[in-house]
């Protein structure tokens, strides 16, 4: 079972929602932040270096003290209001006419620690360490983590009687993603929800595993500090959205390589061909269409890539990835990319982006050659998640992202 609970979030008035409200601190950096960020943004406090001309480092004391003052003058100004009692929350994201549901909500580090909240990507330390400074300077949880849990019908009859009702959020951002947000505030409906929850078996983090690990070294910090501890304390539980599983959908997570490792273009897809049969589609771009078929742009063209029978394992639930079978045979093997969460050589792109921002980086001659893979399955996930294994690096992207700002969670 995971132990959830209610809380007062801090909040933007409906009013200016759309003006508070942004996307999430790493899908933007200093740049893209500043241009996008309004003056009432919630950027300003998310991605503070952005108030500083020029923009200063992202993790130097400045920026993390710009980010303190931001967040108390936003309450001051009531642009951020906290609600006056402990409630859940419901939040809708439209993208391609899809709607999926998710509960805002509080988990509870002991989850994380006992395994009951389930990752299946490694975090960087470093970013951990900066998440984990954002959490304690703020006292807060700022942004949300993107969590999955298995379909539970009383959780869908709560939500869709709550949102038949008039949203108190109802806005479609500058990406054309549609944003609803409703109060559960009725004492009845909050206690069988927190009573159901604890039928659900686990929570899988989709997205936020850095912000998760931060989140429970915070609240393990804090327990050491207080000879009272209880575990019920408010510093116990970090800001999360969860959705069921069903509604969830993985989209393509792709790759770009500065160089061919000393190659040139016809020797790499000779290469290649050991492993894989390729095929020539043109300057036409190309998606691959199911498992173990990737796509490659090289100097001007597409290219499919047909992984060889033999070159993976179905059996296993990480060497069935396309992105294990990737990095096996065309980063490690024929390019030299041993560590994909260290080596500067490589960078990712979301599949959100399109095919064409791929195709972009290499026109440009900042990238040698682009890989597109096919999408991971939520079943994917959840398998490697409950076998305790751990997938590559940057192998999932969700969309569409939470947007932050929608509610804030104070840890006293």
């Amino acid at each position: 079972m995971v132990r959830i609970k209610p809380f007062a979030a801090i909040r933007p008035p409906k009013e200016i929602v759309e003006e508070v409200a942004a996307r999430p601190y790493d899908v933007l950096n200093s740049a893209e932040a500043r241009a996008e960020a309004s003056e009432k943004s919630l950027l300003h406090i998310t991605r503070p270096e952005i108030d500083f001309e020029p923009t200063a480092d992202e993790h130097s004391p400045e920026a993390y003290g710009k980010a303190v003052e931001n967040f108390r003058l936003w309450q001051e100004r009531g642009w951020l209001v906290q609600d006056r009692k402990p409630c859940y929350y419901v939040y809708a994201q439209t993208m391609d006419g899809k709607t999926q549901y998710g509960l805002v909500l509080c988990a509870h580090t002991d989850d994380y620690s006992e395994g009951r909240i389930k990752k299946h990507e490694l975090t960087r330390k470093d970013k951990e360490d900066d998440r984990m400074v954002h959490v304690k300077i703020q006292n807060a949880n700022i942004e949300p983590v993107f969590f999955s849990y298995p379909d539970n019908a009383v959780i869908d009859s709560i939500v869709k009687d709550v949102t038949a009702r008039t949203p108190e959020y109802d806005f479609t951002a500058e990406d054309g993603f549609g944003h609803r947000f409703w109060v559960i505030d009725d004492d009845a409906t909050i206690a069988r929800i927190t009573g159901t929850f604890k039928d659900i078996p686990a929570f899988y983090v989709a997205d936020g595993h850095h912000r998760t690990a931060a989140a429970a070294r915070v609240g393990a910090e804090k327990r050491i500090g207080n000879p009272s501890h209880t575990g019920d304390e408010e510093y116990n539980f970090f800001l999360a959205v969860a959705f069921p599983e069903s509604q969830l959908t993985i989209i393509d997570y792709n790759r770009v390589v500065k160089d061919l490792n000393g190659l040139t273009p016809s020797e790499f897809l000779q290469a290649l061909s050991e492993d894989f049969t390729v095929a020539c589609k043109g300057t036409k771009a190309f998606r691959p269409g199911h498992l173990h078929e990737f796509s490659m742009y090289l100097a001007g063209k597409w290219y499919a890539l047909e992984a060889k029978p033999g070159r993976y394992d179905d059996s296993d639930p990480i060497g069935v990835l396309d992105v294990t079978v990737l990095s096996g045979l065309v980063l490690d093997k024929i390019l030299g990319i041993k560590d994909l969460r260290t080596d500067r050589r490589i960078d990712f792109v979301g599949g959100i982006r399109g095919l064409g921002e791929l195709s972009k980086r290499v026109d440009s001659g900042e990238m040698a050659v682009a890989f597109a893979l096919y999408p991971v399955s939520m079943k994917q996930l959840v398998d490697i998640a409950d076998s305790g294994k751990i997938m590559p690096p940057k192998t999932t992207w969700f969309e569409p992202k939470l947007r932050s700002g929608l509610a804030i969670h104070k840890l006293d």
